[in-house]
C-alpha cells in the first residue's frame, strides 16, 4: 500500500491525489473513473470527484490503495 502524505494542507481532493499519485493519467481521466463508480474511499464508492480525502482515509481504484498520512 502507498502512502501519500498532505504535507502542510489539510485534504486534498479526490481527482487531484488519483492525478498526483499516477493511479490516473490527469484530472479528466481521474474525474470520469470517479463518475463510473470505480473509486473507493475507506471501502465505500466515492462519486464526489472534489471528496476532501483527510490523513488516515485509505483509497482504491483498480486494485491500486493508497492511504493519506499527515
Amino acid at each position: 500500500m502507498e502512502e501519500v502524505s498532505l504535507g502542510e494542507n489539510e485534504f486534498i481532493a479526490l481527482c487531484d491525489l488519483l492525478k498526483r499519485i499516477g493511479m490516473c493519467e490527469n484530472g479528466g481521466h481521474a474525474k470520469a473513473m470517479i463518475a463510473e463508480g470505480k473509486v473507493k474511499v475507506d471501502g465505500k464508492v466515492e462519486l464526489r470527484k472534489r471528496c476532501k480525502i483527510v490523513a488516515n482515509q485509505i483509497v482504491e481504484y483498480e486494485g491500486q490503495t493508497c492511504r493519506v498520512i499527515d
